[in-house]
């Protein structure tokens, strides 16, 4: 059995203790191998835009400026380094505003290496790795207003921008359900769902999970 290659991780964080700990997790484990590491803005755009990361770990508060600001850049120079902001608990309000800016997910800089390592590998299969309090946070913030639930229903363009498969797989994310559980569903393999999912982000110029219920939402593709 072929071995599958460890994923790149790319840490940006100008504490230096906050960030020796999450590189001493990513050496610790089998499936993750550190590519590099920044503490400004200007450093990790400067070392992105060299190396192959998969997955990009960003502190919101860095000495040169935002980390939203550092998100925003990658959606456009970097589209294949999914992001994952570090913050702190109850710092919601923030995470909401990168995960606008184009992070896909979150760690809490308390977690411990299990759950570490899960939201990393949940996010390369293309899953985001949410807590209950964020997706309520998300829920509110996109919730369609009564000016919104008043359109007329989706366009023949909007609807033939996605196959029916593809439309299938949009519903099941709408619904909360992982990759995983939606190729259950689907009776169809983890690959071809994650397949589908990047077209269906593609499709509707997106990056990640909630931005893409948010746009079917505001076309009337799904409810």
């Amino acid at each position: 059995m072929s071995e599958t290659a460890p994923v790149g991780v790319f840490l940006v964080e100008d504490d230096a203790a906050m960030r020796e700990a999450f590189e001493r997790m990513v050496d610790t484990h089998p499936q993750l191998t550190l590519v590099g590491t920044a503490t400004t803005i200007a450093e990790a755009q400067t070392a992105l835009a060299q190396l192959h990361a998969q997955v990009a770990i960003i502190d919101l508060g860095l000495p040169d400026g935002d980390g939203d600001v550092l998100i925003e850049s990658l959606r456009v120079s970097s589209p294949e380094t999914a992001v994952l902001v570090s913050t702190v608990f109850g710092d919601e309000a923030h995470v909401v505003r990168a995960i606008e800016a184009g992070a896909r997910g979150y760690l809490l800089k308390d977690t411990t290496l299990d759950e570490f390592a899960r939201s990393i590998l949940l996010v390369v299969s293309g899953d985001a790795p949410l807590s209950p309090q964020i997706a309520r946070h998300l829920l509110k913030r996109f919730a369609p207003s009564v000016a919104d639930a008043r359109k007329p229903p989706r366009a023949a363009k909007d609807i033939q921008d996605l196959t029916p498969r593809e439309f299938a797989i949009l519903e099941q994310i709408a619904y909360g359900f992982t990759v995983a559980e939606t190729a259950a569903i689907l009776k169809i393999s983890h690959h071809t769902v994650t397949t589908h999912v990047k077209n269906i982000y593609s499709k509707l110029a997106v990056t990640n999970r909630m931005q893409a219920i948010n746009e079917a939402r505001r076309k009337g593709m799904i409810r």
